[in-house]
């Protein structure tokens, strides 16, 4: 039986970025400590309101059933809060589950980095520190509403260093308003040099979910909306940091993300390799393997259901086993390991060579060995490619 991944929300940011579609929002300090508490009484919990709010698997993620071996504190921007709150939110893991943690991630963003903070953040646990640089550039960062600056981040990665964290991992976005190729090569120069054992490259996402993407959708300028890179430039960019982070020494093993040897981030392919992973929080997303349930998105709503003694959970969902397939090759193919046919076809009794065969033809795929991957050349495209695919399993199943 694999172990479990943890998942902690935290929703908090300092200021809304133009292009976030994620559900956070800014609040008064005074709201931290309420919350940290909510999420240790969920954990302390977990299992009653699991069963209360229907989850099938909720005995099998228990304590006595289940190793945690790997913690991800993400938001929001975790690094908000007090070393104290983290603390005591990782402790409650600690009395609640059977955990050796191989890799206890914080997201930190670089203004909110000292000395101090760092220091305690290694003394409770954390060894890997997920850091929202996005670019190097003060022009991109202002744009895109960031608090940051170039210089934050200079900064703070040798106070990480300082305090013990061996396993640092930077963040940029490909497509960010007013970048240009000379500044997407400089920041790619520039986290190289800075040396993170870790790299995740986002492409810019245009929806009507963040005020940016809403901006441009309807035709406006605020938020820089008519600065933005084409989507041809954007692929371009992603091209450029396949073969500059190749040629420094990281090895991409998902789509986004990219690592020295040993450093792929053990908790996210969790979630690609359709693990188990339980989530703490206001809007935290769990999976059990048979169902998945998500916490209700507002945070106060959350706070006040735990000081009832009741469970967040929103919604559960049951997975098919038609679902549970289109999963496996959406989220195998992110995967540069890529797809093993014979066990997809043995695990959920489809003959799918065939097709396979018939895509790798046309060059949207290829086929070595029985294993199913996407072209390196094909991964800027890669969403095109996994909507043919998967619409060509449906009718398998």
């Amino acid at each position: 039986m694999a172990n479990l991944g943890v998942y902690i929300q935290v929703p908090f940011c300092q200021t809304k970025c133009t292009y976030c579609n994620f559900h956070t929002g800014v609040v008064s300090a005074g709201r931290f400590a309420p919350y940290a508490d909510a999420v240790c009484r969920e954990i302390r919990g977990h299992r009653s309101l699991l069963e209360a709010a229907g989850v099938r698997d909720s005995q099998t993620l228990s304590t006595e059933r289940r190793v945690a071996d790997t913690v991800y504190v993400g938001g929001g921007t975790p690094s908000l809060l007090e070393p104290q709150l983290l603390r005591e939110m990782l402790q409650a893991l600690r009395d609640n589950f059977s955990c050796v943690w191989e890799e206890v991630t914080l997201e930190a963003d670089p203004e909110t980095i000292d000395a101090e903070k760092a220091a305690q953040w290694t003394a409770v646990g954390f060894n890997r520190v997920s850091f929202g640089s996005q670019s190097f550039v003060d022009e991109e960062l202002k744009a895109a509403g960031r608090m940051h600056r170039r210089d934050d981040i200079y900064r703070a990665v040798p106070i990480l260093r300082a305090a013990g964290i061996r396993n640092i991992s930077f963040d940029l976005i490909a497509g960010l308003p007013k970048q240009t190729p000379a500044s997407w090569r400089q920041s790619l120069d520039e986290t190289i040099a800075l040396a993170p054992e870790h790299v995740s490259i986002y492409m810019m996402e245009i929806d009507e979910s963040s005020r940016l993407g809403l901006e441009v959708l309807q035709g406006g300028a605020r938020y820089s909306a008519r600065e933005l890179p084409s989507e041809e430039a954007m692929a371009e960019f992603y091209e450029l940091a396949q073969a500059e982070l190749k040629a420094a020494g990281y090895l991409q093993y998902e789509i986004s993300n990219w690592a020295k040897p040993g450093f792929a981030s053990r908790h996210n392919q969790k979630y690609w390799q359709r693990e188990a992973y339980l989530g703490f929080g206001a809007g935290a997303h769990s999976f059990s393997g048979t169902q998945r349930w998500a916490n209700r998105h507002d945070a106060a709503a959350y706070v006040a259901a735990l000081l009832e003694g009741k469970s967040a959970i929103e919604t559960v969902d049951e997975v098919s086993p038609s679902m549970a397939l289109e999963e496996e090759l959406f989220l195998g193919l992110r995967q540069t390991a890529g797809i093993d046919l014979g066990r997809i076809e043995r695990q959920y009794g489809v003959s799918f060579s065939e097709r396979a065969s018939q895509l790798a033809a046309s060059g949207m795929v290829k086929t070595i060995d029985g294993t199913l991957r996407l072209p390196a050349d094909k991964l800027s495209v890669s969403n095109e490619i996994i909507v043919e695919l998967l619409r060509s399993v449906q009718t398998l199943v």
